[in-house]
């Protein structure tokens, strides 16, 4: 069997049963970290871990305006992002159980620091940053765009070793 016919295979099995885009909604504001990631201006890949805060179904994210993220990302760019979710319960604590992940692509919106009142948009946000900082702190928005890609979400640890009935995918919307 060939690579593209193995591909082909899998992508047919469909999306697991039970699995909505309310239901990775719920994934994605239970987690809080994530993976972003991008090209940069000189074309080089970047990738960095990121805490976050779903507000109105946008991801929130509280950076220093002299981070990478905040000198390279400009308003209107596109980003892969990438929620590990953690599976296995406490039995995660001593076997090798790999997260669910939900993959998106998403558009970038940088909030300059001072343009948002963080308090306003979200108290728990607020409260991750300290009071004297918050109006020196920038806001990258990240707006989900298209469908979201999941391995493991809504299906059983036993599932999850069939990659093609493991996968789903559902609109973002």
């Amino acid at each position: 069997m060939t690579f593209a016919h193995h591909r082909n295979t899998l992508a047919d099995k469909g999306t697991p049963a039970g699995l909505t885009t309310e239901r990775v909604w719920r994934e994605l504001t239970t987690a809080s970290f994530a993976i972003v990631s991008h090209v940069t201006p000189t074309g080089n890949p970047r990738s960095s871990g990121i805490m976050y805060l779903v507000v109105d179904r946008h991801l929130l994210v509280v950076i220093s305006p002299d981070s990478w993220k905040a000198r390279q990302i400009t308003n209107g760019d596109q980003l892969a992002v990438t929620v590990p979710v953690r599976r296995g319960g406490p039995l995660s604590l001593v076997a090798p159980i790999p997260p669910a992940t939900i993959s998106f692509h998403a558009r970038a919106v940088l909030h300059p620091p001072g343009s948002l009142d963080i308090e306003s948009v979200s108290k728990k946000l607020a409260s991750m940053v300290p009071a004297e900082r918050r109006d020196l702190c920038c806001i990258l928005e990240l707006e989900p765009e298209g469908r979201f890609l999941t391995y493991g979400v809504g299906v059983s640890l036993m599932t999850m070793r069939d990659p093609g009935a493991a996968s789903g995918r559902v609109p973002v919307g």
